[in-house]
C-alpha cells in the first residue's frame, strides 16, 4: 500500500458540537482541514484494527468529496471494512441501523442535517459509536483533545472508488462495500409497523397522503417505502431526489421552511396526512387535514397508542425527552405507571438509557421522535408509527390528537426560534438570565408567579456524569414554564430558542391557538430576557 504521512498543523476550532462539527462548505475545503478532523476521530480511538467502519451522508455538496477522503484515510489507518451506501448516501437512521445489524466499530455520517447546503452552506461532519449512537461528550471530547495536538496524518494514494455501483472494492488491504442505501433500513420498518395494513390504508381510495422529503436524504427511502412497499399513489412523495443544494430550499421540516407541504394540507381538498422530513432523515413534521401535529405532542400521542403496533405491542419499558420539550409525555408515562426522563438537548443523552432498557420511545421537540430500534431519531420511523395508528384506528390525525387532550389535557406550547443573532448579543442575554436566576423566585409577572428558576443540569443515571448549564429554566406555580437557549447547531451567529408552555385540564379551553393561550408568557420571556432590547429583532424568525 502506498500510505502517505502528511504533515500538519492544528486547527483550534474543531471542537464538536451536539452533533458534530458543523462548518461552512469553504471552512471544510481547506487544505487539510476535513483530514486534521478525521485523524483527530482515528486517533481518539482504539482496536479498530481489522473492523468495520460505515460511512454515509445526506447528499449535501462537497458530500462525494469527503467521502472518497475517508475511505482512503480508513484505509491507511487500518480499518479492514467500510460500509458506504450507493452514492454516497445514508440517512442518519440507516447509518445507524446499519451499524448496528453489522456489528460495525463505529461510523462517520456526513450531515448538518437541517441547515442549508450548496458551495457556501453548510457542511457537518460526526462520529457514531458501536451503538449505533452519537458519540458521548468523553469521546466528542477525546477527539477535540486529539484535534489540538494532531502533527500529521495518514492517507492511501489510490483511486477514488465508484461509489454508485453496489459492489465490493479493494483500497489497499481494506474492503469497501457499496451497499444498498434502502435496503436494510426498510426491512427494519417491516418488523416494526403492520405493513399489511398500512398498505390497506394507502390503497383504499379513501386515504390520501403526501411525503415531502425537500429534495433531501430521505426521498429515495420514501418512494421505496411508500410508492413501493405500501402502495401509495405515484407522486406521493414530492421533492424526492436528494440534491446538493436541497434545490434552493432550507430542509428544515417546520411550518416556514416546509411551506409547499403546509399550503396543500391547509388548502381547498387537503390530502388527510402529511409529512416531511429533513436534510439527513432524523426529523420529522406531522401534519393532518388543515391540522398541524406539535412535535411535542406527537411523542405523547405515539407513547400513547403505542401497542397499536407490532414491534411495540408488549408495551414501552420507559420515555424520555430533552428538558425543552413539552411535559404532554410525562402524563402519559404517569398513566401508564412508567418512568419518565429528563436529558439535556441532544440525542446522545438517550443512548444510555436506551442501552441499559430504561426506555423504548424518546423525543425532543425539534421534530425528532425515535425509539431502540436504533440510537438515533428517525423521521420515516415516524411517519410509519402515524400511519400505523391511523389504519388501526380509523380516525383522522386531528381527532386522534383532540381526543388525547381531552383524555390527558393540552399542553400548549411553543418554541419561538430567533436565528442569525449576533453572537455576543446572544451571551450578553443569557449572561444576564442567569444573573436573575437567584431573585427570580416568588417574583410575580402578570398572573403567574416564579416557582423556580435554575440553568438545567444532568447526571446521568446510568454512567454518573454530569451535563451543566443545559438551559435557563424559569418554571411557575401552575406548572407553566419558559426556557431560553443557544442553540449548537448552527454555523453562522447564534439561534436564541425561548420554549414557552402551560397546561390546560379544560376540554372547554384546549381549542385555541397556542400563541394566543401563551399571550401573556410571550409578554413575560421578554420582559423578563430583555429580548427585542438585546437582539434587536421585534419578532421571531420561525415559531413553531
Amino acid at each position: 500500500m502506498n500510505i502517505h504521512t502528511i504533515a500538519t498543523q492544528p486547527f483550534l476550532d474543531q471542537k464538536p458540537g451536539t452533533s458534530g462539527l458543523r462548518k461552512k462548505v469553504p471552512v471544510f475545503q481547506q487544505r487539510h482541514y476535513l483530514e486534521n478532523f478525521v485523524q483527530a476521530i482515528f486517533n481518539s480511538l482504539e482496536d479498530f484494527t481489522g473492523q468495520t467502519l460505515v460511512v454515509g451522508g445526506d447528499g449535501r455538496f462537497y458530500n462525494r468529496q469527503a467521502i472518497q477522503i475517508i475511505l482512503k484515510m480508513a484505509a491507511a489507518n487500518g480499518f479492514g471494512r467500510v460500509l458506504v451506501g450507493q452514492g454516497g448516501i445514508l440517512s442518519t437512521p440507516a447509518a445507524s441501523c446499519i451499524i448496528r445489524k453489522n456489528n460495525a466499530f463505529g461510523g462517520i455520517i456526513l450531515s448538518a442535517s437541517h441547515n442549508p447546503g450548496g458551495p457556501t452552506e453548510d457542511f457537518g461532519i460526526k462520529y457514531n459509536t458501536g451503538n449505533g449512537g452519537p458519540a458521548p461528550e468523553k469521546v466528542t471530547d477525546a477527539i477535540f483533545a486529539a484535534s489540538t495536538s494532531l502533527t500529521s496524518y495518514c492517507i492511501l494514494e489510490a483511486p477514488d472508488v465508484d461509489l454508485d455501483q453496489i459492489d465490493s472494492f479493494s483500497l489497499g488491504s481494506m474492503t469497501v462495500d457499496v451497499i444498498d442505501a434502502v435496503a436494510d433500513y426498510g426491512e427494519l420498518m417491516e418488523s416494526l409497523f403492520d405493513f399489511p395494513k398500512i398498505r390497506q390504508l394507502l390503497s383504499s381510495g379513501n386515504f390520501r397522503m403526501v411525503m415531502d422529503s425537500l429534495h433531501a436524504v430521505t426521498g429515495p427511502y420514501a418512494t421505496a417505502i411508500f410508492e413501493q412497499r405500501l402502495g401509495a399513489a405515484p407522486g406521493t412523495v414530492q421533492n424526492g431526489i436528494p440534491l446538493e443544494d436541497f434545490g434552493g430550499g432550507h430542509p428544515d421540516p417546520n411550518l416556514v421552511y416546509a411551506h409547499d407541504l403546509v399550503e396543500v394540507l391547509f388548502g381547498d381538498n387537503a390530502p388527510d396526512f402529511g409529512a416531511a422530513s429533513d436534510g439527513d432523515g432524523d426529523r420529522n413534521m406531522i401534519l393532518g387535514c388543515r391540522f398541524f401535529v406539535n412535535p411535542s405532542d406527537s411523542l405523547a400521542i405515539l407513547a400513547a397508542n403505542a401497542t397499536l403496533a407490532p414491534g411495540y405491542k408488549n408495551g414501552i419499558a420507559g420515555v424520555a425527552r430533552s428538558m425543552p420539550t413539552s411535559e404532554a409525555v410525562d402524563r402519559v408515562a404517569a398513566k401508564l405507571g412508567i418512568d419518565c426522563y429528563e436529558t439535556p438537548t441532544g440525542w446522545k443523552f438517550f443512548g444510555n438509557l436506551m442501552d441499559a432498557g430504561r426506555v423504548t420511545l424518546c423525543g425532543e421537540e425539534s421534530f425528532g421522535t425515535g425509539s431502540d430500534h436504533v440510537r438515533e431519531k428517525d423521521g420515516l420511523w415516524a411517519v410509519l408509527f402515524w400511519l400505523n395508528i391511523l389504519a388501526e384506528r380509523g380516525e383522522s390525525v386531528e381527532a386522534i390528537v383532540t381526543e388525547h387532550w381531552r383524555t390527558y389535557g393540552r399542553n400548549y406550547y411553543s418554541r419561538h426560534d430567533y436565528e442569525g443573532v449576533d453572537s455576543d448579543r446572544a451571551n450578553t442575554l443569557m449572561d444576564q438570565l442567569q444573573a436573575q436566576l437567584p431573585s427570580l423566585k416568588g417574583q410575580t409577572f402578570g398572573s403567574y408567579t416564579v416557582g423556580y428558576a435554575d440553568n438545567f443540569s444532568y447526571t446521568d443515571p446510568i454512567d454518573g456524569s454530569v451535563s451543566q448549564n443545559q438551559g435557563v429554566r424559569i418554571g411557575f406555580t401552575d406548572g407553566s414554564r419558559i426556557v431560553f437557549r443557544l442553540s449548537g447547531t448552527g454555523t453562522q451567529g447564534a439561534t436564541l430558542r425561548i420554549y414557552l408552555e402551560s397546561y390546560e385540564p379544560d376540554a372547554a379551553k384546549q381549542g385555541l391557538d397556542p400563541q394566543v393561550a401563551l399571550g401573556e408568557m410571550i409578554e413575560i420571556a421578554d420582559t423578563i430576557a430583555q429580548i427585542q432590547a438585546l437582539t434587536g429583532r421585534d419578532q421571531p424568525t420561525v415559531i413553531t
